[in-house]
């Protein structure tokens, strides 16, 4: 005989509960979007980032345990920040840094050393520091995107640094473990970054596409936030690139 009363479903429990997010460029963007769905699943967070104002403003918006505000690029700086960190962290995504377009042959050496130490000398000096402040089973995660698989006119140098990055993520899995380390490679994305490398051609793009992917709209911040948790909850996820870009490379 069954009761006449339904049964009670439980409240969801927040997925990062009790846990510390530390987001490396997290004042805009992939970074600050990614720092909001983490305080909204429960997490701590700790916010880096380059310019105070905007640190200031998305740390009193977020309730941010801690800010603090450098270049990642500057490696004593770096240091001395996980350095001062005074209790383990569950998770670290870098997402400092931004692709730079240009013609190969029109760059300097020194530009392009830049370039290439933004993303994967960055990601390495992180993962350095990062290590032993890390509890078992968190997650380092990096941010790159798709263009190493669709080389483009002025995209050279973006094509080489964002082509690096699997294989780094990988070994680092390796070598980090039992801290999980993972990539996401995004596509488009309207950010303030897209907006400020476009100019008066993002609308365009955007028109662009929206007619022309498959999902038939634009990759938005809140949709890589969304994966990014989705990495860090999930402890079965190492090693590995996770594609988001609205089916961009098939088009």
């Amino acid at each position: 005989m069954t009761s006449g009363t339904s049964p009670v479903s439980k409240p969801r429990q927040p997925e990062l509960l009790g846990q510390s997010v530390v987001v490396i460029g997290g004042t805009a963007g992939i970074g600050l979007e990614t720092a909001r769905r983490a305080r909204a699943e429960g997490a701590d967070v700790i916010l880096t980032g380059r310019d105070p104002d905007r640190l200031e403003q998305a740390a009193r918006e977020l309730g941010a345990q801690r800010a603090a505000a450098f270049d990642a690029n500057d490696t004593a700086s770096l240091q001395g920040f996980f350095q001062d960190l005074s209790s383990p962290i569950d998770h670290v995504m870098v997402t400092a840094g931004g692709p730079h377009y240009g013609p190969l042959l029109e760059m300097d050496s020194d530009q392009v050393r830049r370039e290439l130490s933004g993303h994967v000398v960055l990601g390495l000096e992180v993962a350095r520091n990062a290590a032993n402040k890390m509890r078992p089973g968190g997650t380092l995660l990096f941010m790159g995107g798709t263009g190493g698989r669709r080389v483009g006119h002025g995209l050279g140098i973006a094509s080489a640094a964002t082509a690096a990055l699997p294989p780094f993520t990988a070994a680092l899995a390796l070598e980090l473990a039992p801290v999980r380390v993972n990539l996401i490679a995004a596509g488009f994305v309207d950010t303030p970054l897209s907006a400020s490398l476009l100019g008066d051609r993002l609308e365009d793009r955007r028109a662009e596409l929206r007619a022309t992917l498959p999902i038939g709209r634009v990759v938005g911040p809140a949709d890589v936030a969304a994966l990014a948790i989705h990495i860090m909850s999930n402890t079965a996820l190492t090693g590995a690139t996770y594609d988001i870009d609205g089916g961009q490379q098939f088009v």
